[in-house]
């Protein structure tokens, strides 16, 4: 229990001052970094499933408008 205790204190020395460490150097407040990080995660994943759906559009689209052809003899 105590080797469990020390590693969370160590990751909370450590670990959950990354906001912190990068807003001091560019003169900023760890609130507006924090918001950042959270808009970009939600972007992220949002933007990826539109990405997804574009992409299932268009190959359903092309499918439509090109017939498939199931022998030679269609031409």
């Amino acid at each position: 229990m105590q080797r469990f205790q020390a590693l969370r204190i160590y990751f909370e020395r450590h670990g959950f001052a990354v906001c912190t460490r990068l807003a001091e150097p560019l003169g900023m407040k760890v609130k507006s970094v924090r918001l950042f990080f959270i808009y970009a995660s939600f972007t992220t994943v949002v933007g990826g499933f539109v990405l997804y759906l574009t992409l299932a559009f268009w190959l359903k689209l092309k499918d439509m408008i090109h017939s498939k052809r199931t022998s030679v003899f269609d031409l």
